[in-house]
């Protein structure tokens, strides 16, 4: 049972819905492992990262959206994908991580073309920005094939440096 009012969104082959108390374990275990986490936020403190699954809950009821997590057809936790916009974010991002075991299938460009499309029909946002980590190639790729451009390097209270990366506007992506 979804501990949100997160929609379940569908694409070809994944699942988009609201988190639900058997996704932390996954979430938690991404988000203490400083490889797969570093361009995200890694949280070595199991306590702090069941804080960060919690406090996203809390996002979605805050703003009405946050980030879904993604499952596969079959029925897989593959990551998360979704619109974010805590305290100090320079603005509504859409953001992406795939667990271990689920790159290079294409699923994080599939969740977050899909989460965009919902944020732009839907929540009637007509721009979205990604903020990525200076050395996170792999996601400024991703953001590049999702047709975002570099707009400009910021301080990010918690993440230290980020790049903004701006989206193409609902007119664009429906062109």
């Amino acid at each position: 049972m979804s501990l949100t009012n997160a929609p379940v969104l569908h694409s070809d082959r994944l699942i988009l819905r609201g988190p639900e108390k058997s996704d932390a374990e996954p979430v938690i275990a991404f988000l203490r492992d400083p490889a797969r986490s570093a361009g995200f936020g890694h949280i070595p403190l199991r306590g702090d990262a069941w804080r960060w699954f919690t406090m996203n809950v809390g996002h979605w009821h805050w703003h009405g959206y946050g980030y879904f997590v993604i499952e596969t057809t079959d029925g897989e936790t593959a990551g998360i994908s979704g619109i974010w916009n805590p305290e100090t974010w320079p603005e509504p991002e859409l953001g992406w991580v795939v667990f271990d075991g689920f790159e290079g299938r294409g699923i994080a460009y599939e969740a977050a073309a899909r989460a965009r499309r919902w944020a732009y029909e839907e929540l009637g946002f007509t721009t979205l920005t990604s903020n990525i980590v200076p050395s996170n190639d792999r996601s400024k790729a991703l953001a590049r094939r999702l047709g975002a451009v570099y707009e400009r390097t910021y301080h990010n209270e918690q993440m230290g440096e980020d790049e903004l990366w701006r989206h193409p506007g609902p007119a664009e992506i429906a062109a």
